[in-house]
C-alpha cells in the first residue's frame, strides 16, 4: 500500500560534523525503524570542538521543502530543531498550519547544555507565542526550561511548577530534561507533564562522559518517531528516555572532545 510505512520528519539545522542536528535526527529515525525525512532551515560548519560558522537558508527555499514533502508523502510525526531566527520561526509555523501534519515535538534550541544562548529576543518570543501552542510536546533542556519559566529549578517542586507555567503557555505536554553539570551527581531526572495532569519522572544514571553530542536531538526525534509508529505519547517518552541512554551509554570514539553518541545501539 502506498504510504503504509511510517514517515517522519525533522525541521533542523545540519551539523555537518553529523553529531547533532538534522544528521542526527535522521539516524534516529532508522534505529526506531521508521522512514526519515528532513526540511533543512540552516548549514553549520562545526566539529567536536565547536561552531565555525552557520548560514541560514531562506524563506522560499523552506516553504519549497514543505511543499515537495506535503505533495506526497504521508507524515506521521514531526520534529523541530534549529530554526536560527525569527523569519524561519515564522516561516515553519505558517506552513505547520498550512499542512497540519500530526504529532510535532518541539525541541525548543534556545540555549546549550553549555549555556550559550542561540536565539535572538525577537525570535525567542515568536518561538513561544507562535510555535509553543502548536506542539504536542516541548522538550526543553534544564536551560531552556528555567528561560521559558522564570524559574531557577532548585528542586522537584520548581520543576512541577515550571511544567505547569510552560502548559499556561500553551504547550500540551512538557518534558523537562534534567540537568547534568554537577561533578558529584550520580543520576539524572527527566519530568514529563501530560495534558491530563498526570505526571512521571524518570531516572537513569549519570554516564561521566564528553560524548554526549546530539542528545537533545536525539530524544526528541525518538519521541516523533515512537509517535509515528502508533505509541501513545507516554510509551514514546520511556521508549525514547531508554534509546537515548543507552547511545550515551555506549560509547564511541569519534572526534577529539564533545564527541556523538552512538545512534546505532
Amino acid at each position: 500500500m502506498s504510504n503504509s510505512f511510517p514517515q517522519v520528519v525533522t525541521i533542523a539545522g545540519s551539523d555537518c560534523d553529523g553529531s547533532a542536528g538534522l544528521q542526527a535526527d535522521l539516524k534516529t529515525f532508522q534505529a526506531q525503524k521508521t522512514y526519515g525525512m528532513s526540511i533543512l532551515t540552516a548549514a553549520v560548519a562545526g566539529n567536536s570542538y565547536g561552531i565555525s560558522n552557520s548560514i541560514a537558508l531562506s524563506a522560499d527555499f523552506i516553504d519549497a521543502q514543505f511543499q515537495a514533502l506535503a505533495s506526497d508523502f504521508q507524515i506521521k510525526a514531526v520534529k523541530t530543531g534549529m530554526l536560527t531566527d525569527q523569519a524561519t520561526i515564522k516561516c515553519v509555523v505558517s506552513n505547520l498550519r498550512k499542512y497540519n501534519w500530526p504529532n510535532l515535538v518541539l525541541d525548543p534550541v534556545i540555549i546549550t547544555k553549555h549555556q550559550a544562548l542561540l536565539l535572538a529576543a525577537d525570535a525567542y518570543q515568536t518561538l513561544v507565542t507562535e510555535l509553543l501552542p502548536l506542539a504536542l510536546i516541548v522538550t526543553p533542556n534544564f536551560f531552556e526550561a528555567q528561560k521559558l519559566s522564570g524559574l531557577s529549578l532548585k528542586n522537584d517542586t520548581e520543576i512541577q511548577q515550571a511544567a505547569q507555567k510552560l502548559q499556561q503557555l500553551g504547550a500540551q505536554n512538557v518534558l523537562i530534561k534534567g540537568a547534568h553539570d554537577n561533578p558529584q551527581q550520580k543520576v539524572v531526572r527527566d519530568y514529563a507533564l501530560f495534558a491530563d495532569g498526570s505526571h512521571l519522572w524518570l531516572e537513569s544514571e549519570l554516564i561521566p562522559t564528553q560524548r554526549v553530542n546530539g542528545t537533545g536531538d536525539t530524544l526528541s526525534a525518538a519521541i516523533a518517531a515512537q509517535l509515528a509508529l502508533g505509541n501513545s505519547l507516554k510509551d514514546s517518552i520511556k521508549i525514547a528516555e531508554d534509546y537515548t541512554h543507552q547511545a550515551i551509554a555506549h560509547e564511541i570514539q569519534v572526534g577529539h572532545k564533545y564527541g556523538p553518541i552512538n545512534h546505532f545501539i
